[in-house]
């Protein structure tokens, strides 16, 4: 693929991050991430707002800023991993796949697999594996691809090249996946192993950067070596052409419009 080809998006995750300091809605989001220049946006259950239940006023307010919904991302209380909870995360994911139907090319990203309870990590996986291949058939009724988001965020069930191991064993070929380049470099991973052990289920990556303690760094400034990533996503048979740029940075939680705007140029400079 061709760098031309390769679609910039931005995920809304840098002003959640903010939590009660954010004080703005969804509009803010789509402006800022237009005017940041990217062409693309990944919005969140948290941050959707209004327009949770009117997916045509958000196409509409995208299609003025000159944006793409790139994929919907949205995360669970159970972590994925409460035998009592999947009918509930599975009725979560109808939901948010119902409105990403409503965009041409669109995605739904499910959160991490994450330990809210005691209970043996074997059962665990299992119930997380179900929710997932449940949702991924009822996407793909709905003509929506759905795909798995590891993080290595507190009590993630998904932070080593084992634990990928383990979940990917169990999920159907249908379930794509969204590597995230900080998350692989926070769990200790091989960039490239993991990117090739999996990578006919990468769907889009999630680019971001760590330093070499594992503390965010802003794009460019850490270990991640941005341009061979995008080159072995690249690669990937089911790959979107979408890298979808987060930021977690301090920065970004001083100025998250600053921080994404600064984070474009950086592509711009490495030739994306």
């Amino acid at each position: 693929m061709k760098n031309a080809e390769l679609k910039i998006g931005c995920q809304t995750f840098t002003w959640e991050m903010l939590g009660e300091r954010w004080r703005g809605g969804p509009d803010d989001l789509v402006r800022a991430i237009a005017d940041g220049g990217y062409s693309g946006i990944e919005i969140t259950d948290t941050m959707i707002g209004r327009y949770a239940a009117a997916p045509d006023a958000f196409a509409r307010t995208l299609r003025e800023a000159g944006l793409t919904l790139v994929s919907f991302a949205f995360g669970s209380g159970s972590g994925f991993t409460v035998r009592e909870k999947i009918d509930v995360d599975v009725d979560a994911a109808r939901r948010w796949i119902d409105f990403a139907a409503n965009f041409s090319g669109a995605l739904v990203s499910m959160g991490s697999a994450t330990i809210v309870s005691d209970g043996p990590l074997a059962d665990k996986f299992a119930i997380a594996a179900e929710c997932y291949n449940r949702a991924a058939e009822i996407g793909k009724a709905a003509g929506v691809s759905v795909a798995v988001h590891p993080s290595s965020h507190h009590n993630t069930l998904l932070f080593t090249r084992e634990d990928y191991d383990s979940l990917f064993a169990l999920l159907d070929p249908q379930v794509g996946w969204v590597p995230d380049t900080g998350h692989i470099l926070r769990g200790g991973q091989t960039m490239f192993d993991t990117l090739a052990a999996f990578r006919d289920r990468i769907r889009y990556v999630h680019l971001k950067d760590v330093d070499a303690n594992g503390a965010w760094a802003m794009l460019g400034e850490g270990a991640c070596d941005v341009q061979a990533v995008i080159a072995a996503v690249c690669g990937a048979p089911a790959f979107t052409g979408w890298v979808v740029v987060e930021e977690e940075s301090d920065r970004a939680g001083s100025d998250p419009a600053a921080a994404v705007r600064a984070n474009r140029e950086t592509l711009h400079r490495f030739g994306f």
